[in-house]
């Protein structure tokens, strides 16, 4: 890996965004940005890519590519598998937003020396090693069709540092901060088509559960828990009322 030929303020720009980055990956380690490089074989760590395109101020890709203990810890979470891509998103975007206010597409999962390698074949694409006391825990690059320019007091750049880590644990505690979509289930039934093509405003749908029943509150289409339904500043709400144990659904 070799220093990438860019000015000062770019290659600023671009550790900040891997710090930027850093404080909102799920990792089980402390990790620190290490100096940018163009990206190149050496780049590549085992585990997952996940690259998106961001417009705005700046537009261009942003690529972080994630060890593989994260998404065996995705895959094997007490909830069921998670999605590695909304989990790094938050880092994908903070990455991006250092460049400037940014809309950031979906993002999407790929291998890393595909994704490494598609990217580095852009001009001025450029890399940073996401690493810990020992070795490479993951990588953040970029590849920018237009910079914000090449004054970085012109930039909103972010100088916070990685959020301190225990380092040497792993499984569930990388995964505190991934963000998960919680519904709550009031009931269910079953319809024909008839059925439903006959629903009009003011018909009412039977479901299987008695009156007063506890709802049943879902991460990831897993129950967790039940709860009652409650009313909270106008809002609907769930008191918890049982926690439910992994298998007994």
């Amino acid at each position: 890996m070799t220093a990438p030929t860019m000015t000062a303020p770019q290659l600023a720009l671009a550790r900040n965004a891997a710090e930027a980055a850093l404080a909102v990956l799920p990792t089980s380690r402390a990790l620190v940005a290490a100096d940018p490089v163009i990206p190149d074989a050496g780049t590549v760590i085992e585990g997952q890519a996940i690259t998106a395109r961001f417009t705005g101020a700046a537009s261009g890709e942003v690529l972080v590519v994630v060890g593989q203990d994260l998404a065996d810890a995705l895959r094997e979470s007490p909830l069921g598998e998670l999605d590695l891509t909304a989990a790094v998103r938050p880092a994908l975007e903070a990455a991006a937003r250092v460049f400037g206010p940014v809309v950031l597409d979906p993002g999407q999962l790929m291998e890393p020396e595909v994704a490494l390698s598609a990217l580095a074949a852009k001009e001025g694409a450029i890399a940073v090693p996401l690493r810990d006391e020992s070795a490479v825990r993951a990588v953040l690059a970029l590849a920018l069709s237009q910079w914000p320019g090449d004054d970085p007091g012109a930039v909103n750049i972010s100088q916070r540092a990685a959020p301190a880590r225990s380092g040497g644990r792993g499984g569930l505690d990388m995964l505190h901060d991934v963000e998960m979509e919680v519904s709550a289930e009031l009931g269910r039934t079953r319809m024909s088509v008839r059925e439903l093509l006959s629903l009009t405003p003011g018909a009412i749908v039977e479901l299987d559960r008695a009156a007063g029943s506890p709802a049943d509150l879902l991460v990831n289409g897993r129950l967790i828990a039940r709860g009652e339904v409650v009313v909270v500043d106008e809002n609907f709400g769930i008191r918890i009322t049982e926690i439910v144990a992994p298998g007994a659904e």
